[in-house]
């Protein structure tokens, strides 16, 4: 088992994964922040926190790789068990946490704040999933939004009844990162757009 072959067989079953310019963008911030604790809403196959926690542990002291954690969120079961047996096989069980369920239910459970937070779920839930990662966030903590750009409708003037739903909520999320003086926010064109905001102070 590799990171590769996860890779492959995730696009070869067309679920989705992180594209591989966002993932560099992402590398760059994890190498600079070493963050130690991480949360990613949407698992899919348990590759992209597979990639952070490499990413990490490649860059961090030995006596320092025990206290790295991912807690990471998957609604579909089927997902999420692949998910956790490619962890396991990956040797990252003691690093990467995975709950199985509906994001919107358990975020409001966690408690610990985070110093970066990935979010490549449901479209539609970007701005719930927003508010729940500034509650979980402290000062300088990183909020990551993959695919914020969802194709490019989201810029466009698209308002077709398939994606209005999500791209209205992606464009919610847009305004209130942007908008919002406690974050620092630019939105990059990689793989499907990746929105990066830095927390600037504690968000009451």
């Amino acid at each position: 088992m590799s990171i590769e072959s996860i890779k492959k067989k995730s696009l070869e079953e067309h679920i989705p994964i992180i594209m591989d310019d966002t993932l560099e963008v992402i590398k760059e911030i994890l190498t600079e922040e070493k963050p130690v604790r991480i949360l990613e809403i949407g698992t899919a196959t348990g590759y992209s926190s597979i990639c952070f926690a490499t990413i990490l542990l490649e860059n961090c002291v030995d006596e320092e790789s025990s206290s790295i954690l991912i807690d990471t969120i998957e609604l579909d079961e089927t997902r999420a068990n692949e998910a956790i047996k490619n962890i396991k096989e990956m040797k990252l069980e003691n690093t990467i946490n995975v709950f199985i369920g509906n994001a919107v239910e358990i975020l409001p459970t966690l408690k610990e704040s985070y110093d970066v937070i990935f979010i490549d779920a449901a479209k539609g839930k970007y701005p719930i999933f927003l508010k729940e990662a500034i509650r979980l966030s402290h000062e300088g903590s990183i909020i990551l939004a993959d695919n914020i750009l969802y194709k490019g409708y989201v810029m466009s003037d698209y308002n077709k009844h398939k994606q209005r739903t999500a791209v209205t909520h992606l464009r919610e999320y847009i305004k209130e990162v942007t908008e919002n003086k406690k974050l620092e926010t630019k939105i990059l064109e990689v793989g499907d757009g990746l929105a990066i905001s830095k927390v600037k102070e504690v968000i009451q």
